[in-house]
């Protein structure tokens, strides 16, 4: 026997149908690549998506042709969104940082039909358009620009494409497990892969950030995504700020620390989300200008470890909630999130930060497990010390790769992540590291990432990576990448000497390399393959 309710396929179109019949007013802030402001509301965001989708009708794309953007967190990009995903064509967001070779594979792999992109990235169309075949147009987000016609004679403009076109248009109906949206992975070692995502996935995924215990999102916030759209689809927030129909401010291409500070005064921003070397610029902007950030209550970060000194700052010098989160682009990509349970009220303010060190519960729709072996079955104890592989499963993770049809999971139907971690009693992981990135030294387990958090705890220390040198007796040991503060003349004595009562002994790293940089990956986070290649023999060198 079956209920007697409605049943309405969970598609993305809802979204700004919803934020715009009941959120309308309701201002989207976005910064244009020339620096200007634009304000509009989701009204007007829900009108202009549907003339892009009757422009890209009349360009000839058709339901499932996918449709490339390489472009920032603006306006433009967002109505385009809306447009392709809400249509039953599937958006495909490229990272522009990637290198041309892979960008060029990407598309080709997509089979992509029209490229969207800012001005910005023009180099880079002109770049890979000889290589790109089937990509039969490409739109610039922008209104007419003679400069881009000049470098581009084929190119259309998006602000003339919606002008010429009516906001008249029906979203069709379709199955919800039609695909929405394509992200593909970094691809730091082979080429990227790609993880495409549904309707229905989307929407549970949005449902679950957007509750208490994850994201806690509503409409009286202000919400600053400093994760770019081409991240994961900037964590999902586009599509959580339509569901709960908040402020929605885009930053564009301003994402040094003095901009987001401004964005952040000028606008009032309640919650913001990033990854850490984000946040290390706009900590370190705020206290050069002098901001108190007096507005923001709470920030995100995602993407790699957040050092503890961080969390510290944020709450003691701004008075502002760091949420620590985490996920991975084939899980859509929220996995965790660090909420405080009833009982961890009755801690200290440093016994609550030690929760908060952790990567968090899932929400419903995720599973987590610890297994003792990478691809195996065989479930670790849940105490907060076993360490082991962990794997997931759940209504937003991926079952294969786009184009791939070996199945990515486990013989018993888990997503095995590549992360090493533990998860304790009361469901809190805790990463102890990539499997690739932790160090073994003399048979026992070093995380690096535990090590990066002490050096970073240290107040001359900007920057730091921690990897595994190759060594004569000991196999590898763990060497120190750092930056230091702006006029600091800390030495690799003092950094050395800071682990001292802070680590056991025989964990100290070796070594510590004073660098100007540390390359990191479109994302933001840390290149340590890079960084490997080339200080891995430093010490069989000294």
């Amino acid at each position: 026997m079956q209920g007697n309710m409605m049943f309405q396929p969970l598609l993305i179109s809802n979204l700004i149908v919803h934020a715009a019949r009941y959120h309308g007013d309701t201002a989207i802030i976005s910064k244009n690549t020339d620096g200007t402001i634009t304000t509009t509301n989701w009204t007007h965001v829900a009108e202009n998506s549907k003339r892009f989708a009757n422009a890209l009708a009349d360009l000839g794309a058709v339901h499932a042709d996918r449709i490339a953007t390489i472009a920032w967190n603006n306006h433009r990009h967002l109505e385009a969104w809306y447009a392709i995903s809400g249509s039953g064509m599937v958006c495909h967001t490229i990272n522009p940082r990637l290198f041309p070779e892979q960008l060029i594979f990407i598309i080709n792999d997509a089979q992509d039909k029209v490229v969207l992109f800012d001005k910005t990235f023009l180099p880079l169309i002109r770049a890979v358009k000889a290589h790109t075949p089937t990509v039969e147009h490409f739109i610039c987000l922008s209104a007419f620009d003679q400069e881009v016609v000049d470098a581009l004679p084929d190119v259309k403009f998006y602000d003339a494409l919606i002008a010429d076109h009516s906001a008249q248009f029906e979203w069709p109906s379709f199955d919800e497990n039609t695909a929405s949206s394509l992200c593909y992975t970094s691809g730091t070692t082979g080429n990227p892969k790609g993880a495409l995502y549904s309707h229905r996935s989307t929407i549970l995924h949005t449902y679950a950030i957007c509750l208490p215990d994850s994201l806690n999102l509503s409409a009286n916030h202000v919400m600053l995504p400093v994760v770019p759209m081409f991240h994961v689809n900037a964590w999902g927030t586009p599509y959580a700020a339509a569901m709960v129909g908040c402020t929605f401010v885009l930053p564009g291409p301003g994402l040094d620390g003095a901009s987001l500070v401004q964005m952040i005064d000028d606008y009032d921003v309640t919650v913001a989300l990033g990854v850490p070397t984000i946040w290390q610029g706009l900590l370190s902007a705020a206290k050069q200008c002098g901001s108190k950030l007096a507005t923001l209550k709470r920030n995100v970060v995602g993407g790699s470890a957040c050092p503890p000194a961080m969390m510290k700052a944020f709450r003691d010098l701004y008075d502002c909630e760091t949420i620590h989160a985490w996920g991975m682009t084939e899980m859509s990509p929220l996995g965790t999130s660090n909420q405080l349970k009833a009982k961890h009220h009755k801690l200290s303010a440093d016994e609550q930060l030690n929760v908060r060190l952790s990567q968090g519960r899932p929400p419903f729709g995720v599973d987590l497990r610890i297994t003792d072996e990478e691809n195996g079955t065989h479930e670790v104890v849940r105490d907060g010390h076993s360490t082991g592989n962990l794997q997931v499963k759940g209504h937003w993770i991926i079952e294969s790769y786009y184009g791939k049809p070996n199945n990515a999971l486990t013989t018993d139907g888990w997503f095995d992540t590549g992360d090493i971690a533990s998860i304790n009693e009361d469901g809190y992981l805790l990463l102890s590291d990539r499997a690739k990135d932790l160090i073994k030294s003399g048979g026992e387990w070093i995380s690096s990432v535990e090590l990066e958090n002490i050096a970073m705890s240290h107040p001359e220390i900007a920057m730091a990576a921690v990897i595994a040198a190759t060594h004569p007796k000991w196999d590898e040991r763990p060497v120190v990448i750092a930056i230091k503060q702006q006029g600091s003349d800390v030495t690799e004595e003092d950094i050395l000497n800071y682990y001292a009562d802070k680590i056991a002994k025989w964990q100290i790293p070796d070594k510590v390399i004073f660098v100007d940089s540390i390359p990191l990956t479109g994302t933001g986070k840390m290149l340590k393959k890079d960084l490997r290649d080339q200080y891995g023999s430093v010490l069989l060198e000294n």
